[in-house]
């Protein structure tokens, strides 16, 4: 049986130019604001602070998942305003996985670690007047 694959050499300068790329992206100038947005949704999230929350997501933001009762979505914002309520902190570890910058657009990969349970957030943003915004998200609950 006959395999079509990458030589060594070819696959290493992939990876090294795949690698370049990334790197080149997430340093560019705009990441610390990109950060900046995104960790108003972390630690908003993490201390059941709606209006820290509030400042990371554009007014229109959409969040959509597929679970056992099947595919939901609903404005971001009206479902965060139902379930985050004032309370001590979550115990939780959050992590932005990693950030990709093109011109006024950008994409996360975030994890939030409880003890039984990680979330794993895909999170789309734009600049919309000089500011970052989330305006999407979809994620998915890793059992264990």
């Amino acid at each position: 049986m006959k395999v079509n694959c990458l030589s060594g050499i070819t696959f290493l300068v992939f990876v090294m130019g795949s690698f370049a790329m990334t790197f080149a992206q997430s340093t560019s100038e705009e990441y610390p604001e990109v950060c900046k947005t995104l960790n108003y949704y972390l630690e908003g999230g993490t201390n059941n602070d709606f209006e820290v929350l509030q400042k990371a997501f554009h007014a229109n933001a959409t969040m959509k998942s597929v679970n056992a009762e099947g595919y939901k979505e609903g404005n971001a914002l009206e479902i965060f305003k139902e379930k985050v309520k004032p309370g001590p902190p979550q115990d939780r570890i959050t992590r932005i996985v990693s950030v990709s910058i093109s011109g006024n657009t950008a994409n996360a990969r975030l994890e939030a670690e409880y003890t039984d349970f990680t979330y794993i957030d895909y999170i789309n943003l734009l600049k919309i007047e000089g500011e970052w915004k989330i305006v999407g998200k979809i994620f998915y609950k890793k059992e264990g």
